[in-house]
């Protein structure tokens, strides 16, 4: 279903923006289509701030990929945290030391879990036996259950900061293991709790888990549907045994239909159980996380043998490399010349300083990529003082700033329209930062962004990105299309520079859903600074006639003045958010970016 905007809500749209004067009807020389764009351009919709399995959640590429395919998304960047790709200042080792082991200052603290009904479930931090190779500690693990059900007690690691959590590619554990009383009903377990994948090869969508049981039995095999794969290695008692559990291989050995390099280390477990009142021993020590394939862009390059993989299993979704460049306040940095930051031997701390931020912002420039302030209340907790930010720095020097993300809404729109007062050029984005992948449209983080460009080329969605040809939507709610184009020749995200007292505007909106409405937001812009860091604003639903979907008006413009839209469902909930169009008298002091002036570059 379409919709256009009517002469009635033109004419309740020139009172609603307090100009006074009445619209009259388009002159035909400068009638446009907001929409048609220009030949060949297209609407792309693009998933912008996504995390796999490189990341601390249960998400994998290939949930995220299903997902893009099953909602008709085109393009997904790929945007984990840059420290954890590179498992930069990630814990190396555990000494079993005792239930809390710090390293370089940084916690690793042992969490007992137990499953079944055990009738001994115990964990004891011992001075003997240790490992031979490890002089300290050791943790001792026994276990008894009298039920033919298995009886466990485990303990899970939590590091600081998720400091192990990444993708388990090219990575190996060693674990010194001593076998006490093990058997067929006593095995020592080692569990990597991993990703979350979709229905593949006949088993249900769902979370895999890989799982070393250390006694007597050996093989691969899997359990629970498919989505449990195990691995058996049987180690001669009462003699210290060095296992090196490749875990990569491990995957791809018992789920041969999966790109195992895109799991994670969600969880690491170690533990002992019992079952038929056999009892269980065993002693672990020395635990070593042995990573390769992690130094400066090699995680790059890992992840990119993935997309190729991937481009080849889901054809319809276009994926490009990204990083959430995470030890400064959250950037999103897409395409160019794409590498990661070099932190040397610093600690992955963040370090929040407005310098640190736009020194990162240079340094995605000096390699032709494009920069996002990412949830930008993190460091700015409320909308004046979003505003004052962006007002002061020009956000940051920043392309893209995520209206739409993790944080209050309203105060987000409040410092960007802030910004947009003083003329602060920066492109609006809608996004989910998902971690997960398995629902996109049920999770409560769900906005897409779409672009009107040229093609899924990274160039052409770098200009449509640039120039502000960018609205975001909620999925859940709406699918359909934004655009303005004013005077004829300067559309969405443009700059009108203009002496004419007034000048034509065409706004399209597509497909709304029933008791759907749009409401023209119309703002100043009069540099008010930090001085006065807040929206002036004016909101007025607009009248629309379903059968079509452009409307034209005629706008008075004796001031300067910025326009955007929204789009909101029956219960008031913006569900779309377009970017503005600026109509200014006079240039800038700042000037105006070169793509978003004149319709950018385009003729209508």
């Amino acid at each position: 279903m379409t919709s256009a905007i009517s002469r009635r809500g033109a004419l309740k749209l020139g009172a609603a923006i307090g100009i006074g004067t009445a619209v009259g009807p388009v002159p035909a020389a400068v009638r446009g289509t907001a929409a048609a764009a220009r030949p060949g351009s297209r609407a792309v919709s693009m998933a912008m701030h996504i995390h796999s399995a490189f990341s601390e959640g249960t998400a994998s590429m290939a949930a995220h990929l299903q997902q893009a395919t099953e909602h008709g998304v085109d393009v997904i960047w790929w945007t984990d945290h840059d420290f954890r790709m590179q498992a930069h200042g990630y814990r190396q080792a555990v000494r079993f030391e005792g239930l809390s082991e710090p390293e370089a200052g940084r916690s690793w603290t042992w969490n007992k879990i137990l499953e079944g009904k055990p009738d001994l479930a115990v964990g004891t931090f011992v001075s003997e036996p240790h490992s031979p190779d490890e002089p300290g500690k050791a943790l001792r693990l026994q276990a008894q259950a009298e039920t033919s059900a298995w009886g466990a007690v485990l303990y899970e690691g939590v590091a600081w900061n998720s400091t192990y959590t990444t993708s388990l590619a090219a990575t190996v554990l060693e674990l010194d293991v001593l076998a006490e009383e093990l058997g067929p009903d006593a095995e020592l377990l080692v569990r990597v709790l991993s990703s979350y994948r979709p229905a593949s090869a006949g088993r249900r969508a769902g979370r895999y888990t890989l799982e070393y049981r250390i006694g007597q039995g050996t093989g691969r095999w899997t359990e629970n549907d498919g989505l449990l794969g195990v691995v058996g290695l049987a180690v001669p008692p009462g003699t210290w045994q060095r296992l090196r559990l490749d875990l990569e291989s491990d995957v791809a050995a018992l789920w041969p239909d999966i790109v195992a390099a895109d799991s994670g280390i969600h969880r690491l477990r170690v533990g002992i159980r019992s079952r038929n009142g056999a009892p269980a021993s065993g002693v672990v020590d020395r635990l070593r996380f042995l990573r390769s394939r992690r130094d400066g862009d090699e995680s790059v390059a890992l992840q990119d043998e993935m997309m190729r993989e991937y481009a080849r299993r889901y054809p319809a979704v276009r994926q490009f490399h990204g990083t959430e460049i995470s030890l400064v306040r959250h950037l999103n940095a897409f395409g160019g010349n794409f590498t990661l930051p070099d932190y040397g031997d610093t600690p992955p701390t963040k370090i929040t300083t407005v310098e640190a931020a736009v020194a990162m912002v240079d340094f995605v420039h000096a390699n032709n990529g494009l920069v996002a302030f990412n949830h930008p209340l993190e460091d700015a907790p409320s909308g004046p003082q979003l505003a004052r930010l962006l007002i002061e720095t020009n956000a940051l020097g920043a392309d893209l700033i995520e209206v739409g993300s993790k944080e209050d809404f309203g105060e987000s729109v409040f410092g960007y329209d802030a910004a947009a007062r003083n003329a602060v050029f920066v492109t609006a984005t809608g996004v989910s930062d998902d971690h997960s992948g398995s629902d996109w449209v049920g999770q409560k983080q769900r906005w897409i962004t779409s672009v009107w460009a040229d093609s899924t080329e990274e160039a052409d969605l770098f200009a449509a990105l640039r120039a502000g040809r960018a609205w975001f939507w909620d999925p859940q709610h709406w699918r359909g299309h934004l655009d303005i184009l004013v005077n004829g020749v300067v559309p969405m995200g443009g700059v009108l520079v203009t002496p004419a007292a007034q000048v034509p505007v065409a706004i399209s909106v597509t497909e709304l859903p029933d008791g759907a409405t749009v409401h023209l937001v119309t703002g100043e812009v009069d540099y008010a600074g930090v001085a006065d860091p807040a929206p002036a604003t004016t909101s007025q639903q607009i009248d629309v006639d379903r059968p079509q979907g452009q409307g034209q008006m005629v706008l008075p413009t004796r001031t300067s003045r910025y326009l955007r839209l929204e789009v909101r469902n029956a219960d008031g909930a913006v569900i779309g958010f377009s970017n503005p169009v600026w109509i200014l008298k006079e240039q800038p002091r700042h000037g105006i970016p070169a793509e978003r002036r004149g319709g950018f570059g385009w003729a209508w």
